[in-house]
């Protein structure tokens, strides 16, 4: 793959942000993907928020497995540590690092294939072990790229382009999180971006695991009923499927709307999805009040946005595990190998 960096242009007036940086510096190579891609849209606010923050870029860690959203490190922060694991191994790659290095700041960006269908049972033990970073699913309900077929949070009876029906119930990422005792859930779609920033920052400060799923359509695989991205309203007509050559360009699809509030967002291909804020009144300390919620609003056909859960409370991997608070590489050989007799006696502990 051949990837082409950005032209770096000095123009009158930029800012920096406190460490002196421009909002470029924190930008990656040219995107490759569709024009009008949701993905495009969650690379800028991660742009955005990082810089905002004022984050070293050799502070960061950006980490992915396979698929459209796992391409979408190598354009943000080009000045930061990346690994693009395999398919649906990405959580693995996370824990190690963070064990070996707990002063990093971890990002690892997902698809609804690679975190729900390869990689759940991976999902599911960085969850569990409060791994210490933010995990973005980028939800655009297809595999892009292997021509669209139904990922694993396809709705049951949705119809793809060519015609096919979902026969089983899907997995969503958040009442999932939330069940296994994860202790930050978000969600948020990748046209509401001043929504997206905010909740970025949250799951970079937050002291665990924060899964934030994001709502991002696919310009070019997204023509189905009650979409795998748990689109609520079916599209008002069926578009027959074709051989696609040429992708034509996509505007980019912004939504801006108050807390409590609902939206109806209309998307490239015709179809609509609803989205709905939480109220400002809204508990999310409250696991099984918010699972209750998050399923009295999906069967009204709504996707609820925003913080949904969040308890800083539970003991993340380094406090549980005890994790080294020095990196390391900076620990000498002598203290890394401490020579066959501590390791015998650790040995004699597992028999």
């Amino acid at each position: 793959m051949t990837f082409i960096a950005k032209p770096r242009i000095d123009l009158p007036g930029q800012r920096t942000n406190e460490i002196g940086l421009y909002r470029r510096d924190y930008e990656g190579v040219l995107s490759t993907l569709c024009a009008g891609c949701g993905h495009d849209s969650i690379t800028a606010a991660i742009v955005q928020a990082f810089w905002e923050m004022s984050i070293p870029p050799e502070k960061v860690v950006k980490l992915s497995g396979i698929g459209c959203s796992s391409k979408t490190p190598a354009y943000f922060i080009s000045g930061a540590h990346g690994f693009n694991s395999v398919h649906g191994r990405m959580p693995s790659v996370a824990t190690g690092a963070m064990a070996g290095n707990r002063d990093l700041v971890c990002i690892g960006v997902s698809g609804d294939g690679d975190s729900l269908s390869i990689g759940f049972g991976q999902f599911g033990h960085a969850v569990r072990r409060n791994v210490n970073m933010l995990y973005i699913i980028e939800n655009n309900g297809v595999y892009g790229l292997t021509k669209g077929q139904f990922s694993a949070s396809a709705d049951k009876g949705s119809k793809s382009k060519k015609g096919s029906i979902n026969q089983w119930k899907n997995i969503d990422s958040v009442s999932t999180a939330l069940s296994m005792g994860g202790s930050f859930a978000a969600r948020s779609f990748s046209g509401d971006r001043e929504q997206l920033v905010t909740l970025i920052k949250a799951g970079v400060k937050h002291p665990g695991c924060a899964v934030l799923e994001v709502v991002s359509p696919c310009v070019t695989f997204n023509n189905h009923q009650g979409s795998t991205k748990s689109y609520s309203y079916t599209r008002d007509h069926y578009h027959p499927a074709s051989q696609t050559d040429f992708i034509p360009p996509a505007t980019e699809i912004k939504a801006t709307y108050a807390e409590g509030e609902s939206t109806i967002v209309e998307l490239h291909d015709g179809s609509k999805l609803l989205l709905k804020k939480t109220d400002e009144g809204y508990d999310a300390t409250n696991r099984s009040r918010v699972l209750r919620y998050l399923e009295q609003q999906r069967a009204r056909g709504e996707v609820v946005t925003g913080l949904l859960f969040i308890n800083g409370e539970l003991p993340e991997m380094h406090q549980i595990y005890g994790t080294s608070h020095t990196p390391l590489k900076d620990i000498g050989f002598e203290k890394l190998n401490p020579g066959s007799e501590v390791l015998a006696k650790l040995q004699s502990r597992m028999r």
